[in-house]
C-alpha cells in the first residue's frame, strides 16, 4: 500500500478551504448584505490542468443475443420476484462474522433468519426441487418402463388395434412431435448461441485488462505533471498582484473614477447642475445690478450736468424776459394787465428737481466690479475635473505602495518557494515509478494465466457441446423416424404387412425414447446446478452490483469488521471512523472526480494552517492594509470667491435711499411745463399791439422752446433711464442676499457631496482592491481545490475496473450460463412430450406380431363381425 499512501500525501497539499474560512466566508458574506456589494473580482486564467485520456469505455451492448439475455431475466424475475434482501444478508453476516455453529443456528432469531432466507429463495427451492425429482425419476421411470415394455405391457405388446379414427390420432402426435422437435431444436440453438458467446467474449476480457492496466498507468504518469502544474499557476497570481500595485494609479482610480461614474456622479451632476443654474443665475444679477449701477451713475451724471445748464438758462430767460416787461410800452393802461400777467409768471421758469444733492453710486459699482472677476462660472467643471483626475491623485497618494514593490515581490517569492518545497517533500516519482512497476508485474502475471484459461475454457467449450449432442441425438433419432415413418407409411397395408422403411421409423422413434430417458436426467442434472449457482449469482451479486445496491452492504458500519466502522479507511489509512465508504468512492471516480475527493483526504491533512502561514501572511496583509486614499482636499470655491460673493450681498446696493431717488426722479424737471408756458406766452402776445413788445415776447416764447427741446428732453429721457434703473436696484437688492445664500448653500452641498458619499465611494473601492489582493490568492487556492477535486488524479480507471469486472462477470459470463441452462432446460422439459407422443407414433410405424381380423357370427340373424387376433404371413427378414 505504499503508492496508496505516497499518492495521497502528493494529493493533499491542495486543500484551500476548511471549517475555519468556511465560518469567515458565512460572517463576511452577513456583513456584505448590510453594506455594498464588492466590485466583481477580475479572474484569473489558470489554463488547464494537463488532462489524462483513459482508453476504457465500460460499456457493452449484448447485441442481438440481449434478447436471450432479457428473457432469462424475465423468467428469473417470475421465479424471484422479491426484491434484493440486503438488511437479511447484513444481519446473517453480522451473526455469522466467527464463523458458522450449528448449535448458534438453534437460536431463534438464527431460525428466524433461516426462514426468511428460505423464503427469499423459495422459487429457487421450488424449481431445485422438481429438478432433483426428475433426476432421480427419470431413470427410475426409464427402467420400469424398459422392464414394462419386455413384458408386452405399458405397449410393448406388437399388437395395434384398428379404429376409424387412426389416421386422425396419428397425424395429431406426428404434429405434437415434430412440435416437441422444433421447440427442442429451439433450447439448443438458444444453448449453443450462449456457449458460443462465452467463448467469444473470454477473448475479449484482454481487451478490458490491458486497456484498464493501461489507465492505471496513465494516472500514475499524469499525476505529477498535474501537480507541478498547479503549483507552477502560483506564478500567475502572484504576476497579477504585483502588476496592480505597480499600476495602482490607473487600477485603483480608474475602479475609483468608474464606480463614482455609477453612485456619485448622477446624485453629483443634480447637485452641480443645480449650483450652476444658481452660479448662472447670480451671474446674471451680478451683471443687470452691474448695468443698473452704470445706468443710474450715468443718468445721475447726465441729470446734475444738465440741471446746472438748465438753471442756468432758464435763470438768463427769467431776467432777459423781465428786462423786457420793463419796456414803457408796458405801461400802457392796455397792455399793462398782460404785462402784469407774464411778469406774475416768471417766477415759474426754474427748475423742480434737484439732482445734486443725489449720493453716486460708485461704491456699489466698485464691489460689483470686484466679484465679476471672480470666475463662479468654473465651479462645475472644476467639480468635475476633481473626479477625472482621480487616477493622479490616487497614485499621488499610494507611493509608498510603489516603493515597497521589491519587498512585497520577495515576499511572493517566499510564498512560491514554500509551496514548491512543500510539494518536494514526498518522493512523487519514486513512488508512482514503483507502482508503474507494480502494474507491469501484475499485468504480467495475468497474462501467463491466459493459456490456462483459453485451455480452461476449451473444455468448458467441449463439455457444453457434448451436452448438447446428447440432446442432437435425440432430435436426430425423432427426426430420421419421422422421415422414414412418414414416407414409408402406407394406409393400405395392415399393421402386420407395413413395410420395411415404416418399421424403420419406428424402431428409431423408440432409440430416441431410449436415448432420452438415458440422457435426460443427466441433462437435468446439469441445468438444476447451473440454475441454482448461476442464477442466484445473477440475483444476489450481478442485479445488485448493476445498481449498486451491493455497496450498501460492503458500505454498512462493522460490516467487514466488528472493530472497524467503515473498512475502506481503515484498510488505507488506519482510520475507520472517516465518513468514507466504497459505494461513495465509486461513485465520485464513475463521475471522473479527482482521487484526492474520493478519498476525502481533506479529512485528514489540513492544509489551513500552511496557507495561512504562507499565502495569507501578515506581513503581506499589512502592505496591502497600507493602502490609503481620500477626496478630502477636493474644494469647488476658494475662500476668497466666499467672501467675494458675501461681499456682493453686502455692496451697499440695499443701502441706496430709493426714496430718495425716486421722490427726484418723480419731480418734473422745471416747475412749469415749458411748452405751455412758451404757448401762452405767444397768446398773451397774441393780445398785445403790433410792435417791438409783440416781438420780443415772440423771441422769448421760442427761446423758451428751444431751451425745452435742448436741455429738458434731454433731462427727461435721463430721469426716465434712472427711474427704470433705481426700481430695478430696489428690486433686486431683496433678493440679492437670498440668491447668494443658495450659491453657498449649493456648493456647500456639492462639497459635502464630494467628501461625504464619494470618500465612502474610495473607502470601499480602497478596500475592493484590497480585497482583489487577496482575492487573487483565493482564487489560486480556490482552482487548486477545484482542480483536485475534478481534474487531478481522475480515478476513471478505479470505477472502471469495477464496471469491467461486471461486464467480464455478469454479461459475459452469468448471462450466457444463465442463457445457456435456459436453452438445456427447455429442450430438457420438451424431451418429456417427445418420449410420449414418440412412443404413441411408433406404434403407427412398427410392423406389427399379430392385427385385428373379423369374421362372420354364427348367427345368421344378423350381420356382426367379431374381430380376433390373426398371425401375419411370413416375409422375409427385413
Amino acid at each position: 500500500m505504499l503508492w496508496t499512501r505516497c499518492l495521497v500525501l502528493l494529493l493533499c497539499w491542495g486543500s484551500t478551504t476548511g471549517e475555519q474560512r468556511a465560518e469567515e466566508r458565512q460572517v463576511q458574506a452577513g456583513s456584505q448584505r448590510r453594506q455594498r456589494s464588492p466590485p466583481p473580482m477580475e479572474p484569473l486564467d489558470f489554463g488547464f490542468v494537463p488532462a489524462a485520456v483513459y482508453d476504457t469505455h465500460a460499456y457493452y451492448e449484448p447485441g442481438a443475443i440481449g434478447i436471450l439475455f432479457h428473457m432469462v431475466h424475465a423468467f428469473l424475475y417470475v421465479i424471484q420476484p422479491n426484491t434484493f434482501p440486503k438488511d437479511l444478508i447484513v444481519r446473517v453476516i453480522q451473526q455469522n462474522m466467527g464463523g458458522i455453529k450449528i448449535e448458534e443456528w438453534r437460536k431463534p432469531e438464527n431460525i428466524v433468519l433461516l426462514l426468511q432466507w428460505l423464503f427469499y429463495e423459495a422459487g429457487f427451492l421450488i424449481c431445485a426441487t422438481i429438478g432433483i425429482l426428475v433426476v432421480v425419476l427419470t431413470p427410475i421411470i426409464g427402467f420400469c418402463f424398459c422392464v414394462c415394455r419386455c413384458c408386452e405391457n405399458c405397449g410393448g405388446e406388437m399388437h395395434q388395434r384398428q379404429r376409424k379414427n387412426a389416421d386422425c390420432q396419428r397425424g395429431f402426435y406426428t404434429a405434437s412431435l415434430i412440435a416437441s422437435s422444433i421447440f427442442i431444436i429451439l433450447g439448443v440453438l438458444v444453448a449453443y448461441t450462449a456457449n458460443h458467446n462465452i467463448s467469444t467474449h473470454i477473448k475479449s476480457t484482454r481487451r478490458f485488462i490491458n486497456t484498464n492496466m493501461r489507465d492505471l498507468k496513465t494516472l500514475a504518469n499524469n499525476t505529477p505533471a498535474q501537480i507541478n502544474y498547479l503549483t507552477a499557476q502560483y506564478t500567475t497570481a502572484k504576476n497579477k498582484i504585483l502588476s496592480d500595485l505597480d499600476n495602482i494609479g490607473p487600477v485603483l482610480g480608474g475602479r475609483i473614477h468608474s464606480q463614482l461614474e455609477k453612485e456619485v456622479v448622477p446624485s453629483l451632476d443634480t447637485a452641480l447642475r443645480m449650483a450652476g443654474a444658481k452660479v448662472e443665475n447670480a451671474i446674471k444679477a451680478m451683471r443687470e445690478t452691474k448695468e443698473a449701477l452704470e445706468s443710474v451713475s450715468s443718468s445721475l451724471e447726465v441729470l446734475q450736468e444738465g440741471t446746472g445748464k438748465l438753471q442756468s438758462s432758464l435763470s438768463g430767460e427769467q431776467a432777459s424776459l423781465s428786462n423786457t416787461l420793463s419796456d414803457p410800452a408796458c405801461t400802457n393802461g392796455a397792455v399793462s394787465p398782460t404785462c402784469n400777467t407774464i411778469r406774475s409768471t416768471l417766477p415759474q421758469l426754474g427748475v423742480n428737481a434737484d439732482f445734486l444733492k443725489l449720493p453716486n453710486v460708485n461704491h456699489a459699482m466698485a464691489n460689483v466690479n470686484t466679484l465679476l472677476g471672480t470666475d463662479l462660472s468654473n465651479i462645475v467643471q472644476k467639480g468635475y475635473s476633481s473626479f477625472n483626475d482621480t487616477p493622479r491623485l490616487v497614485k499621488e497618494q499610494t507611493k509608498n505602495i510603489v516603493t515597497a514593490l521589491p519587498r512585497v515581490k520577495g515576499m511572493l517569492d517566499k510564498i512560491g518557494t514554500e509551496i514548491n518545497n512543500f510539494a518536494k517533500m514526498f518522493p512523487v516519482e519514486s513512488s508512482l515509478a514503483n507502482f508503474t512497476i507494480f502494474l507491469n508485474e501484475g499485468q504480467m502475471k495475468i497474462e501467463a494465466f491466459y493459456p490456462q484459461i483459453d485451455q480452461m475454457d476449451f473444455y468448458r467449450w467441449i463439455g457444453c457441446v457434448a451436452a448438447l449432442c446428447m440432446v442432437v441425438l435425440v432430435l436426430a433419432f425423432n427426426i430420421l423416424g419421422l422421415l422414414c415413418g412418414t414416407c414409408g407409411y402406407d394406409k393400405q397395408a395392415s399393421p402386420t404387412t407395413r413395410g420395411c422403411l415404416s418399421n424403420t421409423g419406428g424402431n428409431l422413434l423408440m432409440a430416441g425414447v431410449g436415448f432420452s430417458f438415458v440422457f435426460s436426467w443427466v441433462l437435468m442434472g446439469i441445468v438444476t446446478t447451473l440454475f441454482v449457482a448461476s442464477g442466484n449469482v445473477e440475483k444476489l451479486i450481478c442485479e445488485p452490483l448493476a445498481n449498486r445496491q451491493i455497496f450498501q452492504i460492503i458500505d454498512t458500519p462493522f460490516m467487514v469488521h466488528p472493530a472497524k466502522k467503515n473498512f475502506l479507511p481503515g484498510m488505507l489509512f488506519q482510520n475507520p471512523n472517516i465518513d468514507l465508504t466504497l459505494g461513495s468512492m465509486y461513485r465520485e471516480c464513475f463521475e471522473n472526480k479527482g482521487l484526492y475527493h474520493a478519498l476525502q483526504l481533506e479529512t485528514m491533512f489540513n492544509i489551513n494552517s500552511f496557507l495561512n502561514r504562507t499565502v495569507y501572511n501578515k506581513d503581506l496583509a499589512k502592505v496591502f492594509e497600507s493602502v490609503q486614499v481620500d477626496l478630502h482636499d477636493i474644494t469647488l470655491l476658494e475662500q476668497a470667491g466666499r467672501d467675494n460673493l458675501i461681499n456682493f450681498a453686502n455692496s451697499g446696493i440695499g443701502q441706496i435711499d430709493y426714496e430718495t431717488y425716486l421722490a427726484e426722479v418723480n419731480k418734473g424737471v422745471t416747475l412749469v411745463d415749458l411748452l405751455s408756458f412758451a404757448t401762452d406766452l405767444e397768446a398773451q402776445a397774441d393780445q398785445l399791439p403790433r410792435g417791438a413788445l409783440e416781438n420780443a415776447l415772440r423771441g422769448h416764447a421760442s427761446s423758451i422752446r428751444q431751451i425745452h427741446r435742448d436741455q429738458v428732453v434731454p433731462m427727461e429721457q435721463a430721469m426716465s433711464t434712472l427711474s427704470q434703473s433705481i426700481k430695478q436696484l430696489q428690486r433686486m437688492s431683496s433678493d440679492l442676499p437670498v440668491k447668494v445664500t443658495n450659491i453657498l448653500s449649493a456648493i456647500d452641498a456639492a462639497e459635502y457631496l464630494i467628501i461625504h458619499n464619494a470618500s465612502h465611494v474610495v473607502k470601499q473601492e480602497t478596500k475592493g482592491y484590497m480585497q482583489s489582493l487577496v482575492g487573487y490568492f483565493k482564487q489560486y487556492t480556490q482552482w487548486v481545490k477545484i482542480s483536485l477535486t475534478t481534474e487531478v488524479a481522475q480515478c476513471k480507471p478505479i470505477s472502471n475496473i469495477v464496471d469491467s469486472m461486471e461486464i467480464v462477470g455478469c454479461s459475459f459470463v452469468v448471462d450466457s450460463v444463465n442463457t445457456f441452462w435456459f436453452g438445456l432446460g427447455a429442450s430438457c422439459i420438451f424431451m418429456i412430450p417427445s418420449i410420449i407422443f414418440s412412443i404413441k407414433l411408433a406404434k403407427y410405424y412398427r410392423r406389427m406380431d399379430t392385427e385385428d381380423v373379423f369374421e362372420d357370427s354364427p348367427y345368421p340373424d344378423t350381420l356382426t363381425r367379431f374381430p380376433r387376433a390373426s398371425a401375419p404371413p411370413s416375409y422375409c427378414d427385413c
